[in-house]
């Protein structure tokens, strides 16, 4: 019988494109080696234009899903992404505080890439308060990191790390930035492909969590995710009206 590979759970929203969300995530997890399970925390209505609507799952339900797995599975790594509500934010740090040993990659995402809201206030105040001191990474790109007080409030905040994309920014190389408490740890420049890709967000940070359930160092998981979702979105292909799709599976 072969040996289990590492397990990720993810928390995230569907995406019926498959370019982002809880789908994105299964694909990425899958593709660096490990096997993901998940929880879903919302259901959406989008395209690859941008998100029309967001319904939120029952926060009893979110933890009854991640109840039942983490009594059958041992988790290498947790992956966060739009959690849907603020009660849901409240059963998510529940469990993660339940299970400190496993390190908690957060994607927060605020809105979707046409700017579309996909957390409230609320959640926003209580993904601070509850959320950082129990994360090991967040992912966020600058806009995100501006709305959550910049990389100093952050850490402050309790994140371990706090890895910004500058994918929103100018310039003909996108730079990526690794912060913990004593500043940049590492600086990783990558050449800016043309066109937009729905799902790069969730692609980085659950291949980030994929390494992490691996066992490499953060700033070694750091690149190694970074190098992954580079070749995935240069793979990536437009189905639809809208943004490109990251190939997960591409072809070395």
């Amino acid at each position: 019988m072969a040996k289990s590979p590492p397990i990720v759970l993810v928390f995230a929203a569907s995406d019926p494109t498959g370019g982002a969300g809880v789908q994105a995530d299964i694909l990425t997890i899958a593709a660096r080696g490990c096997h993901p399970i998940s929880v879903l925390t919302a259901l959406t209505v989008q395209d690859t234009r941008g998100v029309e609507s967001l319904h939120a799952l029952d926060a009893a339900l979110v933890a009854d899903q991640a109840r039942c797995l983490l009594a059958d599975f041992k988790v290498a790594a947790f992956k966060l992404g739009v959690l849907g509500s603020a009660r849901n934010v409240e059963a998510i740090a529940q469990v993660l505080a339940a299970h400190p040993h496993a390190p908690v990659v957060l994607d927060p995402v605020l809105a979707s890439g046409r700017g579309d809201a996909l957390a409230g206030e609320q959640s926003i105040a209580l993904m601070k308060g509850i959320l950082f001191p129990l994360t090991s990474v967040a992912t966020p790109n600058t806009i995100e990191a501006e709305r959550l007080g910049g990389v100093g409030a952050m850490l402050a905040a309790g994140c371990r790390h706090v890895l910004v994309t500058g994918t929103h920014e100018a310039g003909a190389d996108v730079v990526n930035r690794l912060h913990d408490s004593r500043g940049v740890v590492r600086e990783d420049r990558w050449p800016r492909l043309p066109g937009s890709y729905h799902g790069s967000g969730c692609t980085l940070a659950s291949a980030l969590a994929a390494a992490l359930a691996k066992g490499i160092a953060m700033p070694e998981a750091v690149r190694e995710a970074q190098q992954y979702t580079w070749q995935a979105l240069a793979a990536g292909f437009r189905p639809g009206a809208g943004q490109f799709i990251p190939q997960r599976f591409f072809n070395p």
